[in-house]
């Protein structure tokens, strides 16, 4: 149960992560300063949520079987078994093939509204998975869930105006929204879609049921959708899938030459 507990971990942590990196992007690029300054917030949010993660997992691969280490990654770093793995090997040294985050999370910024429409998915769902994780039979899962959940409703009730105030404003900003939900959505499902990771854990405890969470979490779509006066795309619409298990787009490639590059030049760096 032991690797499955850290590819769960990897899926919240690597999501945390790389759409916490994504949004940094927008720093010093906003549409006006104190938005600007919202969506600075809200990345370092996700960074901080991913820290917490990436620490329990280091800590769940050090206690890992040498067997076990072994198989898990297939990142040339991690096979030399004598250091330990830190949050900071984690987040640094895997590459692509090694990350699980979903596939939305990764997707470019495009304009404002295809970013807005992103996050307003992603934190659809991340209020929903802390929510149920607090109860987690594991206390250091439920711990950061708690710590998160009050993040998470901050970064929902945020996307959400941006929808409504975009969906329900002038021809052009509607136009442009109806557009980024209609592009995202085809990403949105495999957030609930569980990977072995998620029934193993669930089986155990520690995990959520996320095929229960799929009604509530359109439910709460849907509404926001109507209140902006946009189009809700169909329930049974294709969805991408296979970033939980190691297939991504070409553009994570891209987010960790950026995002690593200074570790992998200079290894063992520390601030």
């Amino acid at each position: 149960m032991s690797t499955n507990k850290l590819k769960y971990l990897l899926q919240l942590a690597d999501n945390a992560l790389i759409l916490g990196h994504r949004i940094s992007e927008w720093t010093g690029h906003g549409p006006v300063l104190e938005q600007d300054i919202a969506i600075t917030n809200t990345a370092l949010d996700h960074l901080g949520q991913a820290r917490s993660l990436y620490q329990y997992a280091a800590e769940t691969y050090n206690q890992l079987s040498e067997n076990d280490k072994t198989d898990f990654f297939a990142s040339p770093v991690f096979l030399n078994h004598t250091q330990p793995v830190t949050e900071d090997t984690l987040a640094y040294l895997r590459d692509g093939w090694d990350f699980r985050n979903a596939l939305l999370v990764e997707q470019p910024n495009g304009d404002w509204a295809y970013t807005i429409a992103r996050s307003f998915f992603y934190d659809h769902y991340s209020v929903l998975l802390y929510t149920a994780l607090k109860d987690s039979s594991d206390a250091t899962i439920a711990a950061v869930a708690e710590k998160s959940l009050k993040e998470a409703l901050y970064h929902h009730r945020w996307s959400s105006e941006w929808v409504i105030r975009l969906g329900d404003g002038t021809e052009e900003s509607k136009a442009r929204m109806q557009e980024a939900i209609d592009e995202r959505w085809a990403f949105s499902g495999e957030l609930l879609t569980p990977s072995e990771a998620d029934n193993t854990m669930l089986k155990a405890g520690i995990g959520i049921d996320l095929d229960a969470l799929k009604a509530t979490w359109f439910t709460n779509v849907e509404d926001i959708l109507s209140q902006a006066t946009l189009n809700i795309p169909s329930k049974e619409a294709w969805m991408h899938e296979g970033g939980k298990t190691g297939t991504h787009s070409e553009h994570l490639g891209y987010i960790l030459a950026e995002m690593q590059y200074m570790q992998r030049a200079y290894p063992g760096m520390e601030w």
